[in-house]
């Protein structure tokens, strides 16, 4: 299999569901299976090839960089997340992983005819200079991205931070490819996001799912409800376009929110199967949740979704989720490189695997383009009785309004209120967390 449905994110690989170290795979144990059942014609007929390419290339060529290409292709013959990773390539994934790594901000993968953007990271050079999920890079700088590999990709997308580089790329809608210039940065992800959506109602939002993700969600969550005087109504969690990380995180992050049950199950071939379990205590008492995924949400976000939502502890909404129901383990090799190997599929509580179906949502949510013009024209004032002239009293005198109780604390920021007159899905979110509030009493 070529790298075509290979993804990566820019700067490492860190979009594979990760186990940690090789908990899932113990490869000792099926290194012994694999040497036993080895067809020696078959790694005759390799060794031959080898040395007939050495001796008869066009050019001198070393042992270093054959053996390097042939376990490349050996993995990604595989599926499209097994890969080999030379010594280059391990390192900047464990940068990767702890949050920091150099590059433009965006996640890719190879597409027809170029290279296909499955999201850029928030608050990043992409980010900021409006590239867009969906989008196909036809040329980097002058090179045509069709007859690069993604690893190619990568290394010419990376560089100095403060330099710039040309992408050329086409948007489906548009009638002619765009030039979009991009100064490079240190890209600093910062995996947990929070605010205030109304008072009483909390916005957490999850970008990656990296070392201290569980630890940082954590905090934001005592945050946020310091912010709400303590009495949070509801919360919703933002899985959108989160493209994974590691497997204890996402494992972690279920178990905030749920007292009991399983959250993951593994099943592997050749090592070890393993389960997880939640422990006692749910970090928001019970209180509604809502958890918001799209097509970018998979691997480790779509473990968390599964948990939560066969558990029935929080609502899923938004619109069908990506499909990887697969687990990597990363096998560090003597020389400094490594390799990315799947191990195992995994489970949701319920026994499914969203191996290649993804997560359908418990409630369907496009997400609806609208332009502040559009918010401004549904804005119009209404007219009700008490607008007018002469109305009676109702006779309830100066008695609290039950919703506007509930409401009570610090309300959203700025940025978040712009952020909801265009977010649809984020808007019924917020709608059905009021209702489920509402129910409760």
């Amino acid at each position: 299999m070529s790298l075509k449905f290979r993804r990566v994110l820019l700067g490492a690989g860190a979009v594979a569901l990760l186990s940690a170290g090789v908990m899932a795979w113990q490869p000792g144990t099926g290194y012994r299976q694999a040497d036993a059942a080895t067809d020696y014609q078959q790694l005759q007929k390799f060794s031959q090839v080898m040395e007939m390419v050495r001796q008869a290339y066009v050019e001198e060529v070393s042992d270093e960089k054959l053996i390097g290409g042939a376990l490349s292709g050996m993995l990604s013959s595989l599926d499209p997340h097994s890969t080999y990773l030379d010594k280059d390539m391990y390192k900047q994934m464990n940068v990767d992983t702890k949050g920091e790594f150099g590059g433009l901000g965006i996640e890719i993968q190879a597409a027809e005819g170029g290279i296909r953007i499955v999201s850029p990271i928030e608050d990043t050079p992409a980010d900021r200079a409006g590239i867009k999920a969906g989008d196909l890079i036809i040329k980097i700088d002058d090179e045509l991205a069709r007859d690069m590999s993604l690893f190619e990709a990568v290394k010419l997308m990376r560089g100095k931070p403060g330099t710039s580089i040309v992408l050329t790329i086409f948007r489906e809608g548009e009638n002619a490819p765009m030039e979009v210039k991009i100064t490079r940065a240190i890209i600093e992800v910062k995996s947990v996001k929070g605010d205030m959506l109304a008072p009483g109602y909390a916005y957490l939002r999850v970008t990656q799912f990296q070392q201290p993700t569980v630890t940082l969600l954590s905090k934001k969550i005592r945050e946020l409800k310091k912010r709400a005087g303590g009495n949070l109504s509801g919360a919703v969690l933002d899985l959108r376009n989160n493209p994974g990380g590691l497997l204890n995180q996402a494992v972690a992050v279920s178990d905030l929110f749920l007292e009991k049950g399983n959250i993951v199950s593994t099943k592997s071939r050749a090592g070890k199967s393993l389960s997880f379990d939640a422990q006692p205590g749910d970090i928001l008492q019970g209180l509604p949740l809502i958890v918001l995924m799209n097509n970018g949400s998979a691997s480790a976000s779509e473990i968390v979704g599964g948990a939560l939502q066969d558990h029935h502890r929080a609502i899923v909404m938004g619109t069908k989720s990506f499909g990887k129901g697969s687990v990597q383990s990363v096998v560090p090799l003597n020389d400094g490189t490594a390799i990315k190997v799947t191990t195992a599929l995994y489970y949701t509580p319920s026994g499914r695997s969203i191996q290649a179906t993804g997560i359908d949502p418990d409630i369907l949510v496009e997400q609806v383009a609208l332009k502040k013009d559009d918010q401004a024209k549904s804005s119009l004032p209404s007219v009700s009785e008490r607008n007018l002239k002469g109305h009676l009293e109702n006779g309830n005198g100066k008695k609290g309004n039950k919703s506007k109780k509930a409401e009570a604390g610090e309300g959203p920021s700025d940025a978040m209120k712009e952020r909801l007159e265009l977010d649809t899905q984020l808007q019924r979110a917020l709608d059905l967390l009021r209702g489920l509030h509402a129910l409760r009493g």
